[in-house]
C-alpha cells in the first residue's frame, strides 16, 4: 500500500469519517454489559381470561429465552443483528404502528433500572408511543348494517372507550370510569350487574381490573404522566349484522411509591377486548353504545392473587418470590393470543 494511502487510511479512522473499519468484538461487548445491568429480580405475573364470569391462567414458557437469542445473533453477527425486523429493529428509534400480529417478541433492550426520570429505561415500551397513538386504528369499510362512516366512528368510540378505561388520569387514580362506563350498553344486564358489583364491591368473582386500570392513591402514584402503548383494533361483520370490534392493547404503567422516594417499577397489562355495535333494529341498545362480547386479561406486577380492585405493584423487590408456582412468562410477548387456563402466578422474565 503506498504511504499517502495508508496515511489517508490512519486520518479517517481517527476521525470515526469514512468507512474506517470498526472494531470487530465492539457490539458483543456492548450486549454483554447491557445484559449485565439488566434487573435480576423477576416481577409477579397473572392472567384473567374471561367471557362473564373471570378465570385465570397461568402462562408456560422458557425463561431466559430473549438474552439467549440475542447472545446467539452477537456470536454470529458482531458488528449488528441480523434477521430482525418490526419489534426486533434495534436501531433505538420509535417503533412504526402496530398493523399486525408480531411474529417474534422485542429484543432485549439496553440494561438499567427505571429512574423518575427515565421510567421507562430498559424496557422495549421506551420505543412505543404515548397513550392512544399506541393504538392502530384501521381503515374504515362499510360493515354489517353500518357505512363506512358509521364504522369509522365506532372505531373512534372503541379507542375512546380503551383511553377511558385504561389511560385517564383520573381513573389510574382510583376513580370511577364514568365515561367508559357511559360508552357500554345499558340494556346488557349482566354486564352492567358486573361492573357495578366490581366497583363496589371488588372481590375473586367480580373485579374491575379485568375492564379498568386503577391503582390505590394511598400505595402507589404515577411516575409521570405518560403511558406507553402498543396494539391495534380490527373488525368484521357479526352476528345479526352487527359489527364486532376487537382490541389487543398493551399498556405499560410506570409507577412510585406513594409515600415518596425514588424507586420506579412498571406494572404491563396486555387486553383482549372484543365488543359489538349492533343494530337497533335488531338488539335493545342505546345509540353510541357498544355490547360487551368478550374481554381477557394479563398484568405483570398488579398483585398476585390482588382482590382490592386495585393493581397493588410490589416495591422493594418484593415481588420476586411472589410467582413461585413454577411458570415463567415474557410480558412483552404479543406474537399469540392471550389464552385460557387452569389460574394462578407465575413469574414475569423482565419488566
Amino acid at each position: 500500500m503506498p504511504d499517502e494511502v495508508w496515511e489517508e487510511f490512519l486520518r479517517t479512522s481517527a476521525e470515526g469519517a469514512g468507512d474506517a473499519p470498526k472494531e470487530p468484538s465492539a457490539r458483543a461487548r456492548e450486549v454483554a454489559g447491557r445484559l449485565r445491568d439488566r434487573p435480576t429480580e423477576p416481577t409477579p405475573w397473572r392472567a384473567h381470561p374471561t367471557a362473564g364470569r373471570p378465570r385465570r391462567r397461568k402462562g408456560w414458557y422458557v425463561a431466559g429465552l430473549v438474552a439467549s437469542l440475542v447472545l446467539l445473533v452477537v456470536a454470529v453477527d458482531p458488528g449488528g443483528f441480523v434477521g430482525w425486523s418490526g419489534d426486533g429493529d434495534t436501531s433505538g428509534k420509535p417503533l412504526a404502528q402496530e398493523s399486525e400480529r408480531p411474529d417474534q417478541a422485542p429484543p432485549a433492550e439496553p440494561g438499567g433500572r427505571p429512574t423518575l426520570d427515565e421510567p421507562f429505561r430498559g424496557s422495549p415500551a421506551a420505543r412505543w408511543a404515548n397513550g392512544t397513538a399506541g393504538i392502530t386504528v384501521p381503515t374504515a369499510e362499510a360493515t354489517g348494517w353500518m357505512s363506512k362512516a358509521e364504522v369509522g366512528r365506532a372505531l373512534a368510540r372503541t379507542r375512546d372507550f380503551l383511553a377511558a378505561s385504561n389511560l385517564d388520569p383520573a381513573v389510574l387514580r382510583g376513580t370511577r370510569p364514568e365515561r367508559a362506563i357511559a360508552l357500554m350498553n345499558p340494556h346488557q344486564k349482566d354486564v352492567t350487574t358486573y361492573v357495578t358489583t366490581s366497583l363496589r364491591t371488588p372481590g375473586k368473582d367480580h373485579d374491575p381490573l379485568l375492564l379498568f386500570s386503577r391503582f390505590d392513591p394511598a400505595q402507589a402514584r404515577p411516575a409521570g404522566d405518560v403511558v406507553k402503548t402498543r396494539g391495534r383494533l380490527s373488525f368484521r361483520e357479526g352476528r345479526l349484522g352487527a359489527l364486532e370490534v376487537t382490541a389487543d392493547v398493551t399498556y405499560v404503567y410506570p409507577v412510585a411509591p406513594a409515600g415518596g422516594g425514588d424507586e420506579v417499577v412498571r406494572v404491563i397489562v396486555r387486553r383482549e377486548t372484543v365488543v359489538s355495535w349492533d343494530d337497533p333494529s335488531k338488539v335493545i341498545t342505546e345509540k353510541g353504545t357498544f355490547s360487551l362480547l368478550s374481554y381477557k386479561t394479563d398484568m405483570t406486577n398488579g398483585g398476585c392473587d390482588n382482590v382490592t380492585g386495585y393493581f397493588r405493584p410490589e416495591f422493594g423487590g418484593g415481588g420476586a418470590a411472589a410467582g413461585t408456582d413454577g411458570g415463567t412468562v415474557d410480558p412483552y410477548d404479543r406474537t399469540g393470543p392471550i389464552t385460557a387456563g387452569d389460574g394462578g402466578c407465575a413469574t414475569a422474565t423482565r419488566s
